[in-house]
């Protein structure tokens, strides 16, 4: 039997971004075995951990710890998981390996070349949306863009999630027959989606606020890179009738809490954590935004965008693949504000029918299908 393996820094690129790819490698007749660090980094709790294994498990799928780091100066961690690594490559003589993550990703890819498998062993590799960018520091532009042309000559499929790294991929040297793939992501389950009816005067009740209230809304984590933060700070220029809603665990929680005590905006802040209903309360609200210095591709944006909410986005690649409109410089607290109010009494946009399938989650299979 074929074998396949799926490669990441954390288990939460597994658990979010891999389990439809695993499931399709399954049917196409591989052993998969999936190797990631699943003690540290992830940013899902622990406990979805632990599910994820479980899952694992049930798809007869073996699973390995590496201690794969984030950090790219976390040299002890980035030594120790290429000399697993290439143990386990050299056990295991895959004929696939799928990679994600840029140290991760060249952790995997320099253990296969070293391994006794090389010629035999196909590479694909997928950058979430690489690490250097437009806007970016130059000095973190210039070693993660090494990084990625290092990583390249040891891979036969690259793929990229959005426009921008497609045309950037496309000037690196792969492997001999090697090609860049662009494929948007994992996709959105559009039917699911459809199927899943939002209740405002719900969610209302239980943010103890008005009916009539506007809900805006952002999902994802509380962190720096995210930019919630700029939106707090437009609140108090805004109608009191209007409320933000941020789904998502972080450090940053306390930061934004004080933050909105200073500006006076506290009763229409609302930090709602970890949640598993994201499509009810996408549904629920009225307009979504999205306001992040760096992305690949935002799942959270394209399931917006499939519930139809009206969507304000920072101009970044990603956003700008799927939003022609409604967009925003990162720090522009007055071009936000007056997006907001063009958008409060639009209840439901009609995205293009292209864009929509273009990231169906179907669509993406059938890519990946032919990719594999």
């Amino acid at each position: 039997m074929k074998r396949a393996l799926m490669y990441a820094s954390v288990a939460s690129m597994i658990q979010q971004f891999n389990m439809n790819n695993i499931k399709l490698l399954i049917e196409l007749g591989y052993k998969v075995d999936v190797a990631c660090n699943f003690e540290f980094g992830s940013t899902i709790s622990n406990e979805k951990i632990e599910q994820l294994k479980n899952d694992l498990d049930r798809l007869n799928v073996d699973y390995y710890h590496i201690p794969v780091s984030r950090k790219i100066t976390d040299l002890k961690n980035i030594k120790e998981s290429y000399k697993q690594t290439l143990n386990l490559l050299n056990k295991m003589n895959y004929d696939l390996i799928h990679c994600h993550s840029p140290i991760g990703g060249l952790i995997c890819r320099i253990a296969n070349k070293n391994s006794n498998n090389y010629k035999n062993c196909k590479m694909i590799y997928t950058a979430h949306g690489f690490h250097f960018f437009k806007g970016n520091n130059s000095v973190k532009n210039f070693v993660f863009r090494n990084i990625e042309k290092y990583g390249a000559k040891y891979t036969d499929v690259l793929i990229t999630i959005n426009k921008e790294d497609y045309t950037a991929a496309k000037k690196f040297k792969l492997k001999k027959n090697g090609r860049v793939e662009y494929v948007p992501g994992v996709g959105i389950d559009l039917e699911k989606i459809d199927s899943i009816q939002g209740d405002k005067k719900k969610l209302c009740n239980e943010l103890n606020i008005p009916e009539d209230s506007i809900l805006l809304l952002s999902v994802g984590e509380l962190n720096e890179n995210k930019n919630h933060k700029v939106v707090i700070d437009v609140l108090p220029s805004l109608p009191e009738s209007i409320h933000y809603i941020i789904c998502g665990t972080g450090k940053l929680y306390d930061e934004y809490i004080k933050q909105a005590k200073k500006l006076n905006v506290t009763n229409r802040l609302h930090l709602l954590g970890y949640r598993d209903d994201v499509i009810k309360i996408m549904k629920s609200c009225d307009i979504f935004i999205f306001p992040s210095k760096r992305e690949g591709l935002s799942v959270a944006l394209m399931e917006a965008m499939a519930c139809g909410l009206p969507c304000i986005v920072s101009n970044i690649r990603g956003n700008k693949d799927l939003i022609e409109d409604n967009i925003f410089e990162i720090n522009d607290l007055n071009k936000i504000e007056k997006l907001i109010i063009k958008n409060i009494n639009m209840y439901k946009k009609d995205y293009s029918a292209t864009v929509m399938n273009r990231i169906d989650c179907k669509k993406i299979m059938e890519q990946m299908k032919e990719i594999y």
